[in-house]
């Protein structure tokens, strides 16, 4: 059972330091996906931990509303954090006092019926203290002075949204049951697909009100096999807001990603790949989630015997992190191929979750490094004492070498592509840790 994790989102009239305060609390989480060429990362939200707690943080600075008056565009941000969060930051300047669009800010939150917890940043010294007193006219209570600039206050801040942070609701489904996410962008078929599916003869259809939100989840029986489709919460949701910031449907996919096991990255086939497919992809691959890659609307596509394959090498090129994920072609609305569909979801599942022996693992291992000697540095070369495997879900391995500094990510690479060859693993990513042996 995957962990739901809390959302907490910052808002605040622009300039009060939302991205400084953001970037503080994510620290120096460099995501995985940076590394790999082919994609791009917004950093508009990440993943982010304090003491015992892992949630996700929200910088609605980042969310671009385009020409909107000054007014509208604080409103429109401030309403999208208050739907996707848990708990809001209500960021404000010390050093400029409680202005006009603080209270509009404000009067947007009071509606809100979320925590929320009120942050005065620019307090870069204790002789500045004094100047928190006048934001207790915003009416959240206690005041929190911080210095993004320093890093100050931050721990009593975390401490306070923590306390407001909900009792984890899991998913209540049998383990046997494969749950799976459809993103993308809007208008790539999603929900015709999700119809699709249930629409299949020998398809056992019911509702249930999913356990965030306002999601719902299809309960899905095929050969015998219990399938949940996670709505991708709100998805239906419509509106100015919703329609005019293209960052939001990446917003609106994330609750999903965590919950599934298994995500299909939607494409539309008419209009090729945009860079907004890159991000969404992104984070499924960054959760550590399987993946497929569903290339719907192909019935609409004019074909000739190289169509497919011209496709499937524009993929491979545009989403490198995502070699491992299979593609289907299909079509929601006339149902061609949507058969292929269903067993590429029960073998990227069941790879998901795979695990390989101690001693077959090692034998792969040491052959790759006889094929490809460990690299040096300095006049130091990586020893590889042996691996194991320590997770699944995605198939996570602990390689015990000499010196972990030593093992480069092109090495890494290698013996991932090597494990890959020797066991499949197609539709999950892997993760492979260097550990020193103690």
């Amino acid at each position: 059972m995957f962990m739901v994790k809390p959302v907490v989102a910052i808002v605040g009239r622009p300039n009060v330091g939302k991205s400084t305060i953001f970037n503080r609390i994510v620290g120096d989480r460099v995501s995985i996906v940076e590394d790999i060429p082919g994609v791009t990362r917004d950093r508009i939200y990440s993943a982010a931990e304090w003491l015992t707690h892992d949630f996700n943080i929200i910088d609605t600075g980042g969310i671009d509303i385009g020409d909107e008056p000054f007014l509208d565009q604080i409103r429109q941000q401030a309403e999208i954090a208050i739907d996707e969060a848990d708990v809001i930051i209500f960021l404000t300047n010390g050093r400029e006092g409680v202005t006009a669009a603080d209270e509009e800010v404000a009067k947007i939150l009071y509606k809100a019926k979320k925590p929320v917890v009120l942050a005065v940043n620019k307090i870069d010294n204790p002789e500045m203290r004094e100047q928190i007193y006048d934001f207790y006219s915003l009416g959240f209570g206690e005041p929190f002075p911080i210095s993004g600039a320093h890093g100050l206050g931050l721990g009593d801040l975390l401490d306070e949204a923590a306390k407001h942070f909900p009792k984890d609701e899991g998913d209540h489904y049998d383990p046997d049951t494969i749950k799976f996410s459809l993103i993308g962008r809007p208008n790539v078929g999603k929900s015709s697909l999700v119809n699709a599916i249930l629409g299949e003869e020998r398809v056992i259809v019911s509702n249930i009100a999913g356990t965030t939100r306002d999601a719902i989840d299809s309960m899905v029986t095929v050969n015998g096999q219990k399938y949940v489709i996670i709505d991708t919460a709100g998805m239906r949701k419509k509106g100015k807001v919703y329609e005019s910031t293209e960052k939001y449907s990446v917003l609106r996919a994330l609750r999903a990603i965590e919950r599934s096991d298994v995500v299909l990255v939607v494409l539309d086939g008419e209009e090729g790949i945009i860079e907004q497919d890159k991000k969404i992809a992104g984070y499924a691959h960054e959760a550590g989630r399987a993946v497929v890659i569903v290339v719907n609307k192909w019935d609409a596509v004019e074909k000739d015997e190289k169509t497919m394959k011209d496709f499937e090498q524009k993929i491979r090129d545009h989403f490198l992190f995502l070699d491992y994920a299979p593609i289907v072609f299909l079509s929601a609305l006339t149902k061609k191929r949507i058969h292929t569909l269903v067993p590429m979801i029960d073998m990227a599942s069941e790879n998901h979750m795979r695990r390989v022996e101690t001693s077959v693992l090692n034998d792969v291992i040491m052959d790759a490094v006889a094929m490809n000697p460990t690299p040096t540095d300095k006049g130091k070369r990586l020893k590889i004492y042996y691996a194991t495997q320590v997770a699944v879900g995605p198939p996570t391995f602990v390689v015990f070498v000499n010196d972990p500094e030593l093992m480069h990510f092109s090495y890494q690479r290698f013996l991932e592509n090597r494990i890959r060859d020797a066991f499949g693993f197609e539709g999950t990513p892997i993760k492979i840790f260097a550990r020193e042996r103690k």
